[in-house]
C-alpha cells in the first residue's frame, strides 16, 4: 500500500474515532502547525488557533486539468472529475476539534 494512502486516525476521548487518507490528514496538520505529523496530540489550549487556521483555509477548487472530460458527456458526469478542497476535507476534523473542546479532551493521532 502506498504511504500517502495510508490511513490517519485521530481518536479523543469525547469522540469517536476520525480516520482520514495520510496525504489529507498531513496537509490539515500542517495548516494546525504540526509539522511532524507521524503522531501527535493537540491539547485542548491549543485548539481555538487550530479551529481558526482551519476555518481560514480557502474553498478554492483547483482549475480542472486540461484533457479532462466535458462535464455535458453524460458518461462522464461532473461529479467525478470535481476537486475536493481542502477546506470540505477539513471540516470532520474541525467538528472534532469543537466536540473534544467542549469537554476538555485532546485529540491524539499515530498511537
Amino acid at each position: 500500500m502506498k504511504a500517502a494512502l495510508m490511513p490517519v486516525k485521530f481518536k479523543s476521548q469525547a469522540t469517536g474515532d476520525l480516520v482520514m487518507v495520510q496525504a489529507h490528514a498531513h496537509a490539515l496538520l500542517k495548516v494546525i502547525g504540526k509539522v511532524d505529523s507521524a503522531k501527535g496530540i493537540l491539547e485542548p489550549a491549543d485548539m481555538p488557533a487550530a479551529l481558526q487556521a482551519l476555518r481560514a483555509l480557502s474553498d478554492d477548487a483547483p482549475p480542472p486539468a486540461e484533457g479532462a472530460p466535458d462535464s455535458e458527456d453524460p458518461k462522464n458526469p461532473a461529479f467525478q472529475d470535481e476537486a475536493v478542497s481542502l477546506r470540505k476535507r477539513a471540516w470532520p476534523l474541525m467538528k472534532m476539534i469543537e466536540e473534544a473542546q467542549a469537554a476538555g479532551k485532546p485529540i491524539v493521532w499515530g498511537v
